[in-house]
């Protein structure tokens, strides 16, 4: 167990799988107390069930990250719960990945909902807290794509884009209140991304590319991990890490 993550109180959005489910169970091994967002709820209770039967402590509260309300009440709620919020890692998003010329504008609609308005609602509901207690973290959580654009990706990678710049903002502005911010932005991973891709040209072309390199979750989870367990007078403010036989 870490000593810097134990009893600490980790927010999570996007927890009902992937990552976000990775980063919940290795977290709650190391003594944080995790609290599982997600619109799907039953994924989120079984796994605060599975991390309480452990022997952690974990709630779970299902949130749309696409609405404020909906986000600042599971902020206000674990603050009722545990006295206080820690880190908020930032990790819902989406990835329907399509060409521009198909125009699949609601699908452009969502990402930029989910991906980047959904990251700015973890950081407006979260920092009126972290402010009064003079201490916090916010985890970003980006891509690959958020420092190169390939073709068929170019929201996707605009709004990991727009992450990668607005962590930078906010660790500019919140140093003052003693607030850590760290961008993880992982490559080609094992996650249901991909399910949501719905031009099955582009769901067949990025599968044949990336499940046989993609790495576990787990990898995701133990930089963050890295990120939280440092000293509170170290910021680790962006990894990037990749499957060794990525090009991308």
């Amino acid at each position: 167990m870490t000593d810097s993550i134990a009893g600490k109180v980790v927010v999570i959005t996007g927890a009902s799988s992937g990552l976000g489910a990775a980063a919940a169970r290795m977290l709650a091994k190391e003594g944080a107390a995790v609290v599982l967002a997600a619109r799907r709820r039953d994924r989120i209770q079984r796994l605060a069930d599975e991390i309480i039967a452990g022997g952690g402590e974990s709630f779970a509260m299902e949130t749309n990250v696409t609405a404020y309300e909906q986000v600042k009440a599971l902020i206000d709620a674990s603050v009722r719960k545990y006295g206080r919020v820690d880190v908020v890692i930032n990790n819902a998003g989406i990835m329907p990945l399509a060409p521009i010329e198909r125009l699949k504008i609601d699908e452009w609609d969502s990402m930029i909902d989910v991906n980047l308005k959904g990251v700015l609602y973890g950081v407006a509901a979260a920092l009126p807290y972290m402010k009064v207690q003079k201490s916090g973290h916010f985890v970003f959580v980006s891509s690959v794509a958020g420092h190169k654009v390939a073709p068929g990706m170019a929201v996707y990678a605009a709004t990991k884009h727009g992450v990668r710049a607005l962590a930078e903002g906010v660790r500019q502005e919140v140093k003052q209140y003693n607030i850590r911010t760290t961008v993880i932005s992982p490559g080609a991973v094992r996650t249901e991304l991909l399910d949501g891709i719905s031009e099955p040209d582009v769901a067949e072309a990025v599968r044949a590319r990336v499940e046989a390199i993609a790495l576990p979750a787990e990898s995701f989870a133990r930089a963050v991990v890295f990120a939280l367990s440092q000293p509170d007078d170290v910021n680790v403010n962006e990894i990037l890490f990749r499957p060794t036989r990525q090009e991308l």
